[in-house]
């Protein structure tokens, strides 16, 4: 999650003096870190109250400047790479606080580890568009996405996890009384995201309003449904997508099913075998996909069409669709009773 910049940068002119006050007015432990400037702005260095003490058994004084403190090894983002992998190994050296920098060094951004889980290369489409029929009378005047759960829209709910794993170019395909959502949400600077609508003129089903899109920054696609409250760790989902070398890969939810009598295996009217009170487990399909992008290119324009389409034209293509079985919390709010289950549910889950 990103830090506001002026809380941890300092200038290499500054005393130790000043130093030690900024940092023991951060108020976290795990983000006391300041990264140090020249007058041109660019990152020189990074110091912590380690540094500092460190310096103070080599007789740094408190009038002193931080070049006499500061460590020159320090790890950092540049705004252009890819970031996934890079984080990752971060988290395993403990490091807490990355500078992003931009190709001239200077700090655009401060990512905070300790809540944010990482910076995923994906843009986000949340289909936003249906019109709720089956739980009103509260979407009468309330588009569904935005029926309130503990004080936030289901859609902010959703927003907000996807900020969690550095999700943060996020599009919104609107309909029914659309006006209200961009309202609420605006261009998703108050929401520290970049958010860009599609308009459907039409209901284009689950997936129409891909093709509607001219331009996506990233090369992969995650598409979610906004009646979904889930916990769904995006990291691991989108590793299992790459790791299988997927065209497309569907987020899974277990279903369990306890038949309660004996099951009879039938060959005319013979009994072959039976099963006393079988159990059963089927994978259903969750509502959240990530896709390579140039599948977008075989969804029809303004035509219905659904994820499940493209899931059917890949298996008779022969394309590599696979599924990421989701262990944790799921709950699809599509009628009265999945909502009142979720104001009950966001008490104990973390989202």
């Amino acid at each position: 999650m990103a830090t506001s910049i002026q809380m941890h940068v300092i200038n290499i002119r500054a005393t130790v003096r000043s130093a030690l006050k900024q940092l023991n007015s951060l108020s976290e432990t795990n983000s006391r870190t300041l990264f140090v400037v020249n007058d041109s702005n660019k990152l020189v260095g990074a110091i912590t109250d380690g540094d500092i003490r460190r310096g103070f058994l080599n007789d740094l004084n408190l009038t002193d400047t931080l070049e006499n403190c500061m460590s020159k090894d320090f790890k950092f983002l540049l705004d252009s790479e890819d970031k996934f992998e890079k984080i990752k190994t971060f988290r395993q050296m403990d490091i807490g606080m990355v500078p992003i920098l931009d190709a001239d060094g200077s700090i655009l951004e401060i990512a905070d580890l300790s809540k944010l889980t990482n910076i995923l290369p994906i843009t986000a489409l949340i289909m936003a568009g249906g019109r709720g029929e089956r739980l009103r009378p509260l979407t009468l005047n309330t588009p569904k996405p935005m029926l309130r759960i503990d004080n936030k829209p289901i859609l902010q709910h959703n927003i907000e996890r996807l900020k969690k794993f550095g999700i943060k170019n996020i599009l919104i395909s609107v309909n029914y009384l659309s006006e209200k959502i961009i309202e609420y949400f605006g261009d998703g600077n108050a929401f520290d995201v970049s958010i860009r609508y599609v308009k459907e003129e039409v209901p284009l089903g689950t997936l129409g309003a891909l093709a509607l899109i001219p331009d996506i920054e990233h090369e992969h696609i995650l598409v979610i449904n906004s009646d979904i409250l889930t916990d769904i760790d995006y990291q691991s989902f989108f590793e299992c997508y790459l790791a299988h070398q997927s065209n497309m890969c569907v987020a899974s939810i277990p279903y369990h099913v306890q038949v309660p009598y004996a099951v009879l295996e039938v060959a005319g009217q013979r009994i072959v075998s039976f099963v006393e009170k079988p159990n059963f487990n089927y994978y259903s399909n969750g509502g959240m996909y990530i896709l390579h992008k140039p599948l977008k290119d075989g969804i029809p324009v303004n035509q219905h069409f659904n994820t499940t389409d493209l899931m059917d034209n890949l298996i008779r293509n022969g394309g590599v669709l696979t599924h990421y079985p989701h262990l944790g919390y799921w709950l699809d709010i599509g009628q009265h009773s999945d909502y009142l289950k979720a104001q009950e549910d966001i008490k104990r889950i973390h989202l």
